[in-house]
C-alpha cells in the first residue's frame, strides 16, 4: 500500500529513473514496476509523471531511447544511460548523500539553537 505521506522531493524523480536505469535499459513501465517493487509499494509513481521526466531525462542528454519488444512480444521505447547520464548518476548519488547526512545531522541534533 503506498504511504500518502511519502511524497517525492523535487529533483529525487530524476534521481530514481537514472538508478534504476543504471541497472540496465527498461521500457517506461519497468522504470514503475522496479521502484515500486525496491520500495515495498512505499512509493508509486503515475505514468503520467513517469514519460516527461523520461522525455525531459532524454531531451538533456542523459538518456537516449530504442524500440524493442517487450517479454510480452509488445513494442515499446527501451531507455538506457547515456555516458553523460553514467556521470550525473555519480553526482546526483554523492549530492543525496550529502543532502541526507546534512538532515540526518539536524534530526539528531541534541539541544536547542545557538
Amino acid at each position: 500500500m503506498p504511504d500518502p505521506e511519502l511524497e517525492l522531493l523535487r529533483g529525487t524523480f530524476d534521481l530514481l529513473i537514472l538508478k534504476t536505469l543504471g541497472w540496465g535499459p527498461q521500457h517506461g513501465l519497468g522504470v514503475l514496476r522496479w521502484i515500486e517493487q525496491v520500495t515495498e509499494n512505499r512509493l508509486q509513481i503515475e505514468e503520467g509523471a513517469l514519460y516527461p521526466a523520461l522525455h525531459r531525462l532524454e531531451h538533456r542528454g542523459w538518456v537516449d531511447a530504442t524500440w524493442r519488444l517487450t517479454e510480452n512480444n509488445r513494442k515499446a521505447k527501451f531507455y538506457r544511460l547515456t555516458p553523460l547520464g553514467r556521470r550525473q548518476l555519480t553526482a546526483e548519488v554523492s549530492r543525496w548523500q550529502r543532502y541526507t547526512e546534512a538532515v540526518g545531522m539536524v534530526l539528531s541534533a541534541q539541544g536547542g539553537a545557538a
